[in-house]
This record gives structure tokens, C-alpha cells and sequence, in this order.
């Protein structure tokens, strides 16, 4: 326990924020069930689907993110869709309605916001109501995902089943759709309560209002994407609200569709959500870990902690490290002790080799504390 103790002041602390960023590239192999879909697990509520790295039994394995799929109440696909006796069509509407009102918030009347093409809420726009979400795990993600460097690739067009592990091409009838959020490093939107987003561009057009399909919640770690993505690969991507709706499966059968929800197939969301990861061709993005630290300069002057308390210092009342009596004390420091105001021990720094202290000379050293 030291008996000597030294105030440090505003001059001897600062504080600094370093982000750190670990680049995260995930295959579509990964995503469309690499282990013969034993990486993929769904549930009895059929609700979402999870994504594992390795077999989900395993006790190595990583949860990588989910997949749910929904739509608003004010969608067209919310009267034209078959129930199939499961409650299917309630449980879409509960996803979108669960997602909005996190990520997107209330309007001054108390509603649920939809989400917005672009994200200017204020003008209005375009509103997305038939989406599909990727929650990506905290492991993943950790603190956020930074701004500028999220990219996703989808197969177009043609029949899931047909490209499940090799990603698409044009000879399986798949036309490939890059996202990535362009410009947001610098442009980006704070309208959300679970922080900042941005619009989901296609990666051959400018970054506006017209190619956008979808947002990216940055520190929610959750992607929002437009089930206008599905397309006709003959046809434009998007061309109109009409085809939005029919993009995501309403009424069509034809196999240059994907089947989302639709009146005429399947309605289970395990099915939409696997159709949707079947399709995935690659994904990456780079996380940000957020250091935050306090810096102690502890400053030791040069008539300052040159004597021990410790016993061994002493022998026979004569400082060990003096060859004569002239000589000047010496002290090496090993540890640096941190105390609050009432001198109670709060942490321990120590040297990686002890340190000669004498009146003819003085130290700083540099104690950080990371959180």
C-alpha cells in the first residue's frame, strides 16, 4: 500500500475514442447452407429464419444473422394473400409493424412510420411496405457497421432452388443485383430512435432517391430491403409502385419470379425466408468496435519518489542501492497505483521493466485506461 500519493489534475488526464474495424465478407455458400442446410435453423412460429457459420448443434457455431420477412397493413399484398390456416398473413403485419416502430418510430399523430425510400420523412416519398430484414448478430456487427462500406449481392429472376449454392448467373436466368450504401461515410440520416441509417443503393447508379432499395441501420445492425429487388430479369429493376407489389410474388406463378407472398403458392414465411437466403450471393461489410480510453499522465519530478517505502529498502537503517553516503537515493518503479480521492486502490499499471529514479532526473509516464 503506498504512503506517498500525488493529485493529478485536468492538465495530467484526457480521454480519446479510437474505432477500430474488422472486415466481415460472408459467401452466398454460407447463406444458402453450405452444411446441407444444417447451418440454417427455422422455428415452429415461423417468424424468422437464423443463419449459423457451422451446424447450429455444434457447439462452435456462430449465429451470423436472421431473416424475417413482412409487410404493412397498408400493402396490397395484406387482402390479396391465402391464409394457409397458420396465421401467416398476421404475423407479417406484426414483423413489419415490430420493425417500423423500432427502427422508424411514431408520427406526431401516435402511427407507426413506414419505411421510407430515402428517409426524408418530412416530404413524404415513397414508402416501402413489403420488405425483407437481416438482422445481423452482435458478434458481427459488434458496436456498428461503418457507414460506406455494406455491400450485398442478389440473384434476380429465375428459381431459387436452381442457384442455391453457386450464386446465380445470366444462364440460370439470374441477373445480379449489387446493393451497397454509397455516400454514407458522409451522407447519412439521425431521424431514426435506434440511431443512424442510410439508403441501400444499386451499385450501378448514382446515389439518389430513385435507385434506392432499401436502408441500413447502422448501429441496430439491421438491413431493410425492398421486395421490388425480385424482378423480371427481362424487365427494369423498378419502374413504379405497380410493380413493386408484383415483384414480391402477388398473384404470379411464373418462375421468373421469386414466390414471396403470394395468393397463388405458399404463404409459410419459412419458405419466403429461405427463398430470400437462397438468393443471397455475397455480403460484406467492415464492423466498428468503439474504444473508448482515459489517459493518466503521472508525472514523477525529479525531487519525487526517489525513496521506498517498502521494508526491503532499507538495512540496518542504510538504503540498500547507496554504496557511500553521498551518494544520491535511487528507486526503480515497477507499478503505478490509480486511488480514488479517499485513497482507496482503484488500479494497477505495470512496467514491462523497472525504471531508474534519482534526484537528477524525472519521469512521465503514460497509464491508459480502456472501456
Amino acid at each position: 500500500m503506498a504512503t506517498t500519493f500525488k493529485t493529478l489534475t485536468a492538465n495530467d488526464i484526457t480521454n480519446t475514442r479510437t474505432l477500430l474495424h474488422e472486415a466481415i465478407p460472408l459467401t452466398g455458400t454460407i447463406a444458402s447452407g453450405t452444411y446441407a442446410d444444417q447451418n440454417v435453423k427455422t422455428y415452429s412460429h415461423g417468424m424468422f429464419t437464423s443463419v449459423y457459420d457451422y451446424p447450429y448443434l455444434s457447439s462452435s457455431a456462430n449465429q451470423i444473422f436472421d431473416i424475417a420477412t413482412g409487410f404493412s397493413s397498408g400493402s396490397t399484398l395484406s387482402a390479396s394473400c391465402v391464409s394457409d390456416g397458420s396465421n401467416q398473413i398476421a404475423k407479417k403485419i406484426n414483423i413489419y409493424s415490430q420493425m417500423a416502430q423500432v427502427l422508424m418510430g411514431y408520427d406526431a399523430n401516435g402511427a407507426i412510420q413506414e419505411f421510407d425510400e430515402d428517409g426524408d420523412l418530412a416530404s413524404g416519398g415513397t414508402k416501402m411496405r413489403e420488405v425483407f430484414f437481416i438482422n445481423f448478430a452482435r458478434l458481427l456487427a459488434k458496436d456498428e457497421i461503418k457507414k460506406g462500406s455494406f455491400s450485398i449481392a442478389f440473384v434476380t429472376g429465375g428459381s431459387p432452388s436452381a442457384f442455391a449454392l453457386v450464386g446465380g448467373s445470366s444462364a440460370q436466368g439470374g441477373n445480379i443485383l449489387t446493393l451497397t450504401d454509397a455516400g454514407a461515410a458522409t451522407s447519412y440520416l439521425v431521424n431514426s430512435p435506434a440511431g443512424e441509417y442510410a439508403a441501400l443503393y444499386t451499385s450501378s447508379a448514382a446515389a439518389n432517391a430513385e435507385s434506392g432499395y432499401g436502408l441500413l441501420f447502422y448501429q441496430a445492425g439491421v438491413a431493410v430491403i425492398t421486395g421490388a429487388v425480385w424482378a423480371n430479369p427481362n424487365a427494369n429493376f423498378k419502374s413504379g409502385s405497380a410493380l413493386v407489389s408484383t415483384r414480391m410474388g402477388e398473384g404470379i406463378a411464373s418462375a421468373s419470379y421469386i414466390n414471396l407472398m403470394t395468393s397463388s403458392g405458399p404463404t409459410n414465411l419459412d419458405y419466403v425466408n429461405n427463398s430470400i437466403r437462397n438468393r443471397i450471393q455475397s455480403l460484406s461489410f467492415n464492423n466498428t468496435v468503439e474504444l473508448n480510453s482515459t489517459i493518466y499522465f503521472c508525472r514523477a519530478n525529479h525531487n519525487e519518489f526517489n525513496y521506498s517505502s517498502n521494508p526491503t529498502y532499507l538495512s540496518d537503517s542504510k538504503i540498500r542501492v547507496k554504496n557511500t553516503t553521498s551518494d544520491n537515493p535511487i528507486t526503480y518503479i515497477t507499478t503505478v497505483g490509480l486511488y480514488s480521492s479517499d485513497n482507496e486502490l482503484l488500479a494497477v499499471a505495470k512496467l514491462s521493466e523497472p525504471l531508474k529514479k534519482d534526484p537528477n532526473t524525472e519521469l512521465t509516464l503514460r497509464v491508459r485506461l480502456d472501456y
